[in-house]
């Protein structure tokens, strides 16, 4: 790579490209949410999150910032501000990991295997480390109520209704109609 900002739009173009739903702030590619879905055979599970990446200037050199936009409740999570205590991520970001890696494994870990001992939240961790099972129904309580889809600004069902389209039959056009009429 040649320089910070071109790895820097592959990277966020490359996430674009899989499955995750980017949304560019202000048209740039430093800024953006990205919908992440809480991981299989977690509690959190079926949830859904607006996560905002911030890419600084040295970005691959210096690591993202990431913060999750709706609540979630978790050790690692600061509740107010959403800020993400990831060691991966803060502390020993490599230039070799980009953004998919972020989505794909930093933070579906970060979610399956909290660590209590490192704390944002310190009455999650707490509550993880003496009732398990009243962290994980606090965790669902916090899903259910700030991470469905509609809390992220998506629709349940993301359809173009194809009836809204042909609602009024009386503007049906043929192919004919669209080609035209043959020059004499």
């Amino acid at each position: 790579m040649s320089s910070p900002s071109k790895r820097r739009d592959m990277d966020v173009m490359k996430l674009m490209m899989t499955d995750y739903k980017v949304e560019t702030i202000n048209d740039g590619m430093q800024e953006f949410f990205v919908e992440f879905h809480g991981p299989q055979d977690s509690p959190y599970q079926g949830s859904v999150w607006k996560i905002r990446v911030e890419l600084p200037d040295a970005y691959p050199y210096k690591s993202p910032s990431i913060g999750f936009v709706n609540k979630i409740y978790h050790p690692n999570v600061d509740e107010m501000s959403g800020a993400v205590c990831l060691d991966v991520i803060n502390q020993t970001w490599s230039p070799m990991f980009d953004l998919v890696n972020v989505f794909e494994v930093f933070l579906p870990q970060l979610l399956i295997y909290p660590n209590a001992a490192d704390p944002l939240n310190s009455e999650a961790a707490a509550l993880m480390m003496h009732d398990r099972a009243a962290y994980e129904q606090k965790v669902k309580e916090y899903c259910e109520k700030y991470a469905k889809p509609e809390d992220i600004g998506a629709s349940k069902e993301e359809d173009s209704s194809d009836e809204e389209l042909s609602e009024d039959d009386d503007y049906a056009s043929s192919d004919d109609d669209i080609a035209g009429k043959p020059d004499p």
